[in-house]
């Protein structure tokens, strides 16, 4: 059709060399569109409605997995560089370089992600429910992220000196499990080693009381050997660090027969073993320790016990948690739930006590706002993690999988919390520049805990963005040319008026300027350029 359009031009220039070269464009233009039919309107509208939809899916589906759009983070990636938006914002990046770099340190350490401290066993709970569902519960990250620990906590620079602790030394960094449960069979023929113990404990054993008894095992060979460094850690640094790494492995060890105990009912039991733990090493605060000491009192109903240990741990200089922050708020929320109805508290106002507690739940869901959501049953829990994020979604599953049955058993809690909490957020200033009783909420945590979660679970997010523009923007040009493809098809003729006098309308600034051109160069000029 367009060849047409030019040979119907160039005969005109050839039969009258006198015409109007604008005349002649105005003359092909109109007798361009006239020859168009109503089925290529169709045809055009329809094919753009498609092709904007399927960028549209594109975009929600990146937006949905990444939390940015493709679009945008190509623009900014790859098409900013090209345009010199880099080198135009030089100068301000050399002026706040100093500034970013300690923002870049503080978003660093607020994104650092922990060890949990209740974490499930690996061979009893997480493979067990690989093996009914078929899913994975941990991701590749939180497992490599494990390994690092293993090799940090169980290991040391003497270990080649000693053959069984020179294969589990190899152990912990071979990444399949058959290799490393192997590994620790071989580690076990040579010498009663107590790491070999613990992998298979965590990894082999199907049951919690297999895991038990493989811990005990792992004790009597522990306690042995630290025993032995205690006695020679000061003759030299390589042997304080062995006992170094025997005092990890013991304190392990107990812990984690204190979770075992209270996985199997003992709960009595597993308490006074973690008191036991907290007396006996009060340094290493590194495990956490005070958090399975909380949850196994809340299971006890011992209130005023965990209100003790609240008071040594909800401190000001030591790092809070959502399981402090969240049971301080169970605490001051059982004083008062049993009797509490908003309706009451509207008309008379809320009294001191329900004002504390009130405070307490707004304290708690600013520092971490997803927990409210799986307490309040509104999103579906997963397996915890190994590894969580502060005031991430992976700390709050990891808080509500073992907690929620603890405010389910405070009567009248949960319709406290439903009905406060999210009161937090008009308290906070928008944008999260600055906190309210914390500092700033992380920016960071929504990438941390796609890395920690798995892809099944939708990660919540906080504070909800807001669609980016090419979204909206593809999503209304969608809808338009679909609008125009069916009006086109159903008004065939109308649609065809409309069409040529839009684009009239939209050639007549053009048709201006080219009749302002022609009046201002000689026509011989013109009529060369116009051949050419």
């Amino acid at each position: 059709m367009l060849s047409v359009f030019c040979r119907k031009l160039w005969f005109r220039d050839v039969s009258h060399p006198t015409n109007s070269p604008v005349s002649d464009i105005k003359g092909g233009v109109s007798m361009f569109l006239n020859t168009l039919t109503p089925k290529f309107y169709v045809a055009l509208t329809g094919t753009s409605s498609l092709i904007s939809g399927l960028i549209l899916i594109f975009e929600w589906w990146y937006f949905r997995k990444y939390g940015t759009s493709f679009i945008e983070q190509v623009s900014v990636s790859h098409l900013r560089p090209l345009l010199g938006g880099v080198d135009n914002n030089s100068s301000n990046n050399s002026n706040s370089s100093n500034g970013d770099s300690d923002s870049n340190r503080q978003s660093v350490s607020e994104c650092k992600v922990w060890r949990n401290p209740l974490n499930l066993f690996r061979g009893a709970e997480y493979n067990r429910y690989t093996w009914v569902t078929g899913r994975e519960p941990l991701t590749y990250y939180d497992m490599n992220l494990s390994a690092q620990d293993h090799q940090t906590f169980f290991t040391c620079d003497s270990d080649h000196l000693r053959p069984a602790d020179a294969i589990m030394q190899k152990a912990w960094r071979e990444r399949n499990p058959q290799a490393r449960i192997s590994a620790a069979h071989e580690a076990l023929e040579i010498n009663e080693c107590a790491t070999a113990y613990i992998l298979l404990a965590e990894e082999e054993a199907t049951t919690i009381a297999e895991a038990e008894k493989l811990f005990k095992q792992a004790l009597k060979a522990g306690d042995g050997c630290y025993r032995r460094s205690q006695q020679l850690q000061h003759h030299g640094s390589q042997y304080e660090a062995q006992h170094r790494r025997d005092t990890n492995v013991l304190v392990y060890i107990k812990r984690r027969l204190a979770m075992c105990a209270r996985r199997l009912g003992r709960t009595r039991e597993a308490v006074k073993m973690m008191r036991d733990l907290m007396k006996e090493f009060p340094l290493l605060s590194m495990f956490n320790i005070h958090e399975n000491l909380l949850e196994a009192l809340l299971e006890l109903q011992a209130y005023a016990d965990v209100q003790a240990v609240l008071a040594k741990y909800d401190d000001i200089s030591l790092p809070k948690s959502a399981t402090i922050c969240y049971t301080a708020a169970l605490l001051k929320a059982r004083a008062v739930s049993d009797k509490f109805s908003p309706e009451a508290a509207s008309r008379r106002g809320l009294s001191t006590a329900e004002m504390n507690a009130v405070e307490a739940i707004h304290r708690a869901v600013e520092f971490n706002p997803h927990v409210p959501k799986y307490l309040l049953e509104m999103k579906s829990l997963i397996l915890p993690p190994e590894h969580i994020l502060k005031r991430g979604d992976s700390e709050a599953i990891a808080y509500a999988f073992f907690h929620l049955a603890h405010w389910k058993r405070v009567e009248g809690a949960l319709n406290l919390l439903h009905c406060t909490w999210e009161g937090t957020f008009r308290m906070i200033p928008y944008p999260l520049e600055k906190g309210h009783l914390f500092y700033p909420y992380p920016i960071c945590t929504e990438t941390a805990d796609r890395e920690l979660l798995p892809s099944f679970h939708e990660v919540s997010v906080y504070p909800k963005k807001e669609l980016p523009f090419f979204i909206l923007f593809t999503a209304g040009l969608c809808s338009f040319t679909a609008m125009l493809a069916l009006l086109t098809h159903q008004f065939p003729e109308l649609m065809g008026v409309f069409a040529k006098a839009f684009l009239s309308t939209l050639f007549a600034p053009l048709n201006f300027v080219m009749e302002k051109v022609e009046s201002i160069l000689p026509s011989s000029l013109w009529h060369q350029l116009t051949r050419i």
